[in-house]
């Protein structure tokens, strides 16, 4: 049921789209949605948008330079017209540039094999010069960049490196500091596209150290901005905002340029809001200077409007709101000027939403209407399938069926046309919407399908895209796979079985690629993944349990070896999930009964096992791998209870983020251990003490042969330094430390500094070494009130490329956590057993103890990965 403030918004939506073209939805905090990956192209010294203001009083300006001019405005198509006049000057090289320009004005607007044949032709002209003369060098460079370019936006990163390589060598040559900088920047791109995340990083780290090294100038400051661009794309926030604060000190020094000097404020007002630090980002564009150009002011104006609509500031963003859109209306034609606009709209959208102001949708209907022109005058394709496509979504508000579904079919074309696969997907699950609200589920399933596999094959360009111009996760990447889960789900059980099964097999790949999505987006570039296999093939006596949070309801697919899936469900509302994630954690804290939290832990075993109850005794079960969601990766499955005893007295439990992500392959005997260990005893930072890891590492000592690290020999420096020359198979780190939903934020700590996440994947074994066996992180916890805190646990286990981890979900008590590790090792050496079964074991010993039979002793030890 709608409420009366939505009737009404509905209703004036409604009138105003029997005439107009209205405004293309885009979910809140979307910002401007930018196609692919970042890679710079050279067009020489762009102009400014003052600049291009003078082109009607500058008659003598030639077609190169006019169509920079257009290309700078965004006006692709009006660029291409000048330099295809330009393709007939006199001389080899002006044509050879024409090409060269022709070629990244065509990749702006998609057009993939029109860019290629124009870079055949600029080759040929230079072909045609003086090979070895200084211009025919730099201009093949040139021609070498925009090539790399496009091998990189059609998927060929292995050629692009290879190309830029080719033009970095020739800038060299020719002292060309900016291009040069420029070029190193795509060969970080295409590394990381590669998956060489971590040569990506050192180039990244080598360049800034050389730009460090230059005189101070306006060249330092601005390849300096470009370089923190990259690192903000990356998610390295922190680097970007430092190298933006190094790059104004320098600024600041040097004769006065506002329109640079308002750019790097603008770029680093985007890095503190990308940050959270909203009040530093408002008060920094309060400075900006009223000499910059109208672009950059405007852009300034849209991210302050993102500002106040975040922290819902609408009595200042209303009354302001006519001025921006008037502002933006009055720009010349340009694609960056439709996506300006929409997002200015979509601000105004959410403003109405929130104040119920249904008045407000008339202005913003104009604005919208003005921005569909736009994209139409310019004809751009890609521009025109946003604007069509989301005037689809306000159809579909409107519940105006057959005109949102006509035009999302049109902004799809358009979309598919462009290869702008980021636009096909959204455009597909609106398309899936639809078809749902009128009641074509096969339909709504197949569209739903198309814009999963589209958002896997776009999920590189997901997780490197700038943070500002990015697909919302959470808004616009997580609802489709849930969606899609939802429609495959519901009525799956009246389903004949082949349709059932199919139905329930595609469920759950589609919960596994989700889960390696979120893990990807969390970590911002791609994860290691290896080839699933039947659980019967990893282990005949293990089940793996896949618990999916939707909605409205719980749903279950158990894998058991040899047998059709499995399938079942509890109504269970969204808006009772986090109460009951907050009701049994309080519950487990040592101040509440040891039994206090079994009614809900009966609860969970009733959802999760007891469907399953009797299959597991027949096909004697030891082993339950559960890969959990939401606010279940916060919670122990060790303390399901069945009435009588809990899950960790009748299983080995263990959980993986995805089997996709498990590397199954069978282990060597654990008979040749040996460990690397690391902890802190004394007080650090602002943790206690923690006394009995002298204890914890020194039984460990005593059974394996060990390298330590403890209290202040464990820094930093010593760390990564015995990690590189140790061959231990073992890690175990007896240390404070946190996991949060921020990769930022997810830490170890050492003796003198933390620990960051992103720093955990040199612990990657290099050349012939074998991976670590083992992670040990003994006194870790999940960030309090973070609701997908455990993404870090899970981030930690990924990054580390440890087969297998053993991690706390909260900082058990010491004493406790000591004793439990003892007994682990000791039942992994002594007895040999398979790691889950260790593990079980020992929490079954320490529970055993009427000093620490309480969950919160026993319970916060989880094991992911390998179980065996």
């Amino acid at each position: 049921m709608k409420t009366q403030a939505m009737n009404r918004i509905v209703g004036a939506f409604r009138r105003a789209l029997v005439y107009q073209w209205l405004k293309p939805w885009v979910y809140a905090g979307l910002g401007m949605l930018i196609c692919g990956c970042l890679v710079l192209s050279h067009l020489g010294t762009a102009p400014s948008m003052a600049q291009t203001s003078a082109r009607s009083s500058a008659p003598n300006l030639t077609a190169l330079e006019l169509g920079k001019q257009y290309y700078d405005e965004g006006q692709f198509s009006a660029a291409i017209t000048q330099w295809q006049q330009a393709t007939q000057g006199e001389s080899l090289g002006q044509r050879a540039v024409a090409h060269n320009y022709l070629a990244i004005g065509h990749q702006a607007l998609g057009q993939w094999e029109a860019a290629a044949l124009e870079i055949e032709q600029a080759m040929a002209q230079l072909a045609a010069m003086e090979p070895t003369a200084g211009q025919t060098q730099f201009l093949r460079a040139q021609v070498l960049n925009t090539q790399g370019s496009l091998q990189l936006q059609i998927g060929q990163a292995e050629a692009a490196l290879d190309t830029w390589k080719q033009a970095e060598q020739i800038y060299r040559q020719q002292k060309a500091t900016q291009p040069l900088v420029r070029t190193q920047i795509n060969q970080a791109q295409a590394l990381r596209s590669l998956g060489y995340y971590r040569r990506a990083r050192q180039q990244l780290e080598q360049l800034n150290g050389d730009l460090a090294s230059l005189e101070p100038s306006w060249l330092q400051v601005r390849s300096q901005q470009s370089l923190a661009v990259i690192l903000r794309t990356v998610g390295d926030l922190a680097e970007a905002k430092a190298l933006l604060n190094q790059a104004m000190d320098t600024a600041q020094s040097l004769p006065a340029n506002p329109q640079t000097m308002a750019e790097l404020q603008l770029s680093l007002a985007k890095t503190q809001a990308a940050l959270g630090e909203n009040d530093a980002a408002t008060a920094l564009l309060q400075t900006l200077s009223p000499q910059a150009n109208a672009r950059t002011q405007l852009e300034a104006s849209l991210l302050q409007f993102s500002l106040w609509q975040q922290q819902s500031q609408w009595a200042t963003l209303i009354p302001a709101l006519p001025d921006l859109e008037q502002r933006l209306q009055a720009q010349p034609p340009s694609r960056w000027g439709v996506y300006a606009q929409v997002n200015a709209a979509n601000i105004a959208i959410a403003a109405a939403q929130a104040t119920d102001n249904a008045a407000q949708l008339t202005a913003t209907a104009q604005l919208l209407a003005h921005a569909v022109q736009t994209a139409e005058t310019l004809a751009d394709q890609r521009a025109k399938s946003y604007a069509l496509g989301q005037l689809g979504h306000l159809y579909e508000i409107a519940e105006r069926w057959s005109e949102a579904s006509s035009l999302t079919r049109e902004a799809l074309q358009l979309a598919q046309q462009t290869r702008s696969l980021d636009m096909a997907a959204k455009w597909q699950w609106q398309q899936g919407r639809l078809q749902v609200a009128q009641g074509q589920s096969d339909q709504a399933i197949l569209a739903y399908t198309e814009a999963v596999n589209a958002l896997e094959a776009i999920q590189q360009d997901l997780v490197t895209m700038n943070p500002e111009v990015q697909f919302s996760f959470r808004e616009q990447v997580e609802p489709v796979y849930r969606q899609l889960v939802d429609l495959l789900l519901t009525d799956v059980d009246q389903q004949p079985q082949p349709q059932q099964q199919q139905h329930l097999v595609q469920a759950r790949n589609v919960i596994e690629s989700f889960q390696l999505a979120e893990l990807q987006n969390y970590f911002r570039e791609a994860c290691l993944t290896y080839q699933t296999r039947p659980i019967e093939k990893i282990d005949p006596q293990a089940t793996i349990i896949y618990p999916i949070l939707l909605d409205q309801r719980l749903e279950v697919i158990a894998s058991l070896p040899g047998q059709p899936l499995y399938h079942y469900s509890q109504d269970f509302p969204e808006t009772e999930q986090q109460q009951f994630f907050e009701s049994i954690f309080f519950k487990l804290h040592p101040s509440q009964r040891a039994t206090a939290s079994l009614p809900l832990a009966q609860d969970l075993y009733d959802w999760l096992v007891r469907p399953i109850e009797n299959e597991l005794e027949q096909q004697k079960i030891t082993t339950l791998v559960f890969v959990p969601d939401k606010f279940l990766r916060s919670l122990p499955m060790a303390i399901l209870h069945d009435g009588k005893q809990y899950l960790v007295d009748k299983y080995r439990i263990s959980l993986t983020p995805g089997m996709q992500l498990l590397n199954s392959q069978p282990f060597e005997t654990m008979n040749s251990l040996t460990a690397f260990t690391a902890g802190l005893s004394e007080a650090r930072d602002i943790f206690s003490a923690l006394p009995a890891v002298k204890q914890e590492l020194t039984y460990i000592d005593n059974l394996i042969e060990t390298d330590s690290l403890l209290n202040e020999t464990f820094t930093k420096a010593n760390f990564f330094d015995t990690i590189h020359k140790t061959s231990a198979n073992i890690v175990h780190l007896a240390t404070h430390g946190q996991f949060s939903s921020s990769p930022d934020k997810t830490f170890l700590l050492a003796w003198d500094q933390r620990i960051g996440l992103r720093e955990l994947n040199q612990l990657f074994p290099s050349g012939d070494q074998e991976p670590i066996e083992l992670l040990v992180l003994s006194a870790c916890q999940t960030a309090s009130g973070d609701d997908r805190a455990a993404l870090g646990m899970a981030g930690v286990a990924v990054r580390s490329g440890a087969r297998t981890t053993v991690a706390t979900l909260w900082s058990a008590n010491d004493e406790a956590t000591a004793r439990l590790m003892q007994t682990f090792y000791r039942l992994l050496t002594e007895e040999n057993l398979p790691r889950a079964q260790a593990l079980q074991r020992a929490q079954l010993s320490l529970r055993s103890d009427p000093a620490y039979s309480h969950p919160y002793y026993w319970a916060p030890f989880v094991m992911v990965g390998n179980w065996q």
